[in-house]
């Protein structure tokens, strides 16, 4: 793999990802930018205890271009347009979000009033471009393209979690108009935040209090003996539905090894999961014969509490519940966090595995 670092006209990074070691990463952005947007900023929440990135500059970002590749921010630059990644063509990209969420360029934060407190939204935002071609998706990766993601996700891991103030790297997905995307083209994030998210504290908190045992390890073993919410498994890696499933249709896949991390997996682990986790995409897609909206989700321990605690696991799971309808978050999930499920977890289980690729 070559690993190629250049930098976009505004002064963001954009790292490329290629296989073959003689690939000319010369191109230059042509175009002419604006200054960078100033970091977030971070507003404390003293009843919930959580904190809330405030980015009113998010609210300009790119929106679903209606001209497909002609308007794409993603796509490879061409003679007549440059676009967010120079080449006029790539492997695997990962480039700093022009509109981030976090970031290290600071600027001057009042403060608001009331119980809560301000502080700068330290960190960093990143775009991952799984492949040039527009078209296609995560599922339609051959096994060795979905490497190369990894080598990136875990690459990135690694070197944001060295960034000061950075507490947690989340690699993900959104997938599907349904879901929320802006950009069509296949596409990830990785986020760099400036503290533990409440998600992980939870579950963190409970793998403490858990005898016996690593939580995370035990809910694994328990599962695979089950094994009537296993979908599909391999000798490195197992995915299943979780018994107290949230969503429709929601598929965990963990390593079989507990790791912290990405970046601490061995290349037989990324090999492995490549195949599995591609064959449990098409198996949503297969669902209802049309493209499943859905959101792919790492958990990884963070940078610095908690880490012999953690399980590297990555949660998949769509809003769709049928062919024509949706899980919309109404008053009991969006209002209390108190979720009811409307199909049953063994039932999910049954239907991804009768679509799985044999």
């Amino acid at each position: 793999m070559k690993r190629t670092i250049t930098h976009l006209a505004d002064g963001r990074e954009l790292i490329y990802f290629d296989r073959r070691d003689d690939a000319d990463r010369s191109a230059i952005d042509r175009r002419t930018l604006g200054p960078r947007p100033v970091a977030s900023e971070l507003r404390y929440d003293p009843l919930t205890e959580e904190w809330v990135a405030i980015a009113g500059h998010r609210q300009t970002r790119t929106f679903l271009p209606t001209g497909g590749t002609a308007e794409c921010p993603l796509c490879p630059s061409s003679d007549t347009r440059s676009t967010e990644i120079p080449a006029y063509d790539y492997d695997v990209v990962v480039f700093e979000n022009r509109f981030p969420s976090f970031s290290t360029n600071f600027g001057a934060y009042g403060e608001p009033g009331g119980l809560s407190e301000v502080r700068p939204g330290v960190g960093r935002c990143e775009v991952v471009c799984f492949t040039s071609d527009h078209d296609s998706s995560f599922s339609k990766l051959s096994d060795s393209q979905v490497e190369l993601v990894m080598e990136a996700w875990a690459d990135r891991t690694a070197e944001l979690s060295q960034i000061d103030g950075v507490e947690q790297v989340f690699c993900f997905e959104n997938r599907g108009e349904e879901i929320g995307i802006t950009l069509a083209h296949p596409h990830g994030q990785i986020y760099a935040y400036p503290y533990v998210t409440p998600r992980t504290k939870l579950q963190l908190a409970a793998a403490g209090r858990h005898t016996g045992g690593n939580l995370f390890a035990d809910v694994l073993a328990a599962e695979r003996e089950a094994g009537t919410r296993v979908v599909a498994s391999n000798e490195l890696w197992t995915a299943f539905v979780p018994a107290a499933a949230r969503w429709p249709f929601e598929v965990h896949l963990y390593p079989h090894r507990q790791v912290p991390d990405l970046a601490a997996l061995t290349e037989e682990e990324r090999a492995a999961f490549a195949p599995l986790y591609t064959s449990v995409l098409r198996a949503f897609d297969g669902l209802f014969d049309l493209v499943m909206p859905y959101i792919a989700a790492w958990h990884q321990a963070p940078v610095r509490q908690g880490r012999e605690l953690g399980y590297l696991h990555m949660e998949l799971f769509s809003i769709r519940r049928a062919a024509n309808k949706l899980k919309f978050l109404a008053g009991s999930e969006s209002a209390m966090g108190a979720f009811v499920n409307d199909v049953l977890p063994e039932e999910a289980a049954r239907l991804i595995r009768s679509q799985i690729d044999h």
